[in-house]
C-alpha cells in the first residue's frame, strides 16, 4: 500500500489537488503495481511564514 505524503504551500485549489491525485495515483498503479484502492495520498498545507528558502522566509520573497 503506497502512502504518499505531499507538503504544499497553501493556496492550491481543489481542482489542482484532484488533478494531482489522479496523476500520482496513475503513476503509482503503473510503476509500483499498486491497486488503485490502496494508493493513499495525504496533503499537508504549509503557510509561507512556516518555510524558508536560502535563509529567507517564503512570505518575505
Amino acid at each position: 500500500m503506497p502512502n504518499i505524503t505531499v507538503e504544499l504551500l497553501s493556496g492550491r485549489t481543489l481542482d489542482q489537488r484532484r488533478e494531482f491525485v489522479a496523476a500520482v495515483t496513475e503513476s503509482a498503479i503503473s510503476i509500483l503495481n499498486a491497486k488503485r484502492e490502496s494508493v493513499r495520498i495525504v496533503f499537508t498545507e504549509i503557510e509561507t511564514t512556516d518555510v524558508a528558502n536560502g535563509g529567507v522566509l517564503v512570505s518575505d520573497s
